[in-house]
């Protein structure tokens, strides 16, 4: 059976598509539904008598070369409206790391607009390396410990220095001091001294450190930029109303160029604001909170710094 409509086909086919297209090209007035006549096409494609299986095949072949696409064009009659794809297009997501210049959207405390902003790519773009920021994560830590540390010697311990009994004949052990480390109140051998715990970090390495972890906030659309931090009044409900309208947001870094008198007195009875001038930005500070606000004046003047030659 499938072989004989295979054949059925193969003599017919070439007829069938030039009647078609005659018939489209005399006629063009009649349309695609006078050609488009499938119940007469099954019966002139053989002069016996065809199956419905049959009729079923040649009818979806006719479909098929007989099927035109539309398309929308200048005259929105022509294709229905309703048919129309809503949805937007999916574009591809950004990849980080590329060092590309970022166009970030600028507002205030009132969420209004204020334009946009870019962000160099050299400072807001780079590659996450996590060993960068441990290590200049470490040397921060390390460097603020206050290392006062210290325990008495021997020598420093308050006591006499009396031989406390015979060297022979008490039947105990040789003793020459009780300030020694084996008894109560006596020294303490190697224990520590005041010295300073930090040590060395190049300076590139921990400027690589401060542009990664600016890039790591960008990213992660953690990075705000506002107009300016300026506040009314030095009231801690405006800072509080602001944080209530943030979404996955923990604790607040506030980055400003000079620390306004009012805006440090609306965050210091909150423990999840925090404000820091832009030259006392750091890699801990940023990591420590999770979402950074930025001001204009502040981006421009770390911008500068990033950019500052190192001076050997």
């Amino acid at each position: 059976m499938a072989a004989l409509i295979s054949k059925r086909i193969l003599r017919c086919s070439s007829w069938s598509l030039h009647s078609l297209g005659r018939c489209y090209f005399d006629s063009p007035s009649a349309g695609f539904a006078s050609i488009y006549k499938p119940r007469d096409v099954c019966s002139s494609l053989s002069g016996e008598r065809m199956l419905p299986a049959d009729r079923s095949l040649v009818r979806s072949m006719v479909r098929q070369f007989s099927t035109s696409i539309l398309t929308p064009g200048a005259d929105d009659s022509a294709f229905p409206s309703d048919l129309l794809s809503k949805k937007t297009l999916a574009t591809s997501e950004r990849t980080i790391g590329l060092c590309q210049d970022l166009l970030i959207p600028v507002t205030n405390f009132h969420n209004e607009d204020k334009g946009y902003m870019v962000f160099p790519g050299d400072v807001f773009d780079l590659p996450i390396r996590k060993d960068i920021i441990h290590r200049v994560v470490r040397w921060q830590l390390a460097k603020r410990q206050q290392g006062t540390h210290s325990t008495k010697t021997i020598s420093e311990v308050s006591g006499t220095g009396r031989k406390p009994w015979n060297q022979k004949g008490t039947g105990r052990a040789r003793h020459g001091s009780l300030r020694g480390p084996q008894f109560r109140g006596g020294a303490t051998m190697h224990g520590p001294k005041p010295r300073s715990h930090a040590f060395k970090v190049n300076k590139k390495v921990r400027c690589l450190g401060l542009k990664i972890a600016l890039s790591a906030r960008a990213a992660e659309g953690k990075l705000l930029v506002f107009e300016d931090l300026e506040v009314p009044t030095h009231k801690t409900k405006n800072i509080v109303n602001y944080y209530n309208q943030m979404e996955d947001t923990k604790k607040l870094l506030l980055v400003d160029g000079t620390i306004d008198e009012k805006l440090k007195l609306s965050t210091q009875n909150l423990h999840y604001v925090n404000v820091l001038p832009s030259i006392g930005l750091n890699v801990y500070s940023i990591l420590l909170h999770d979402t950074l606000v930025m001001s204009r004046a502040a981006v421009t003047k770390i911008v500068e710094r990033m950019h500052t030659p190192i001076n050997r």
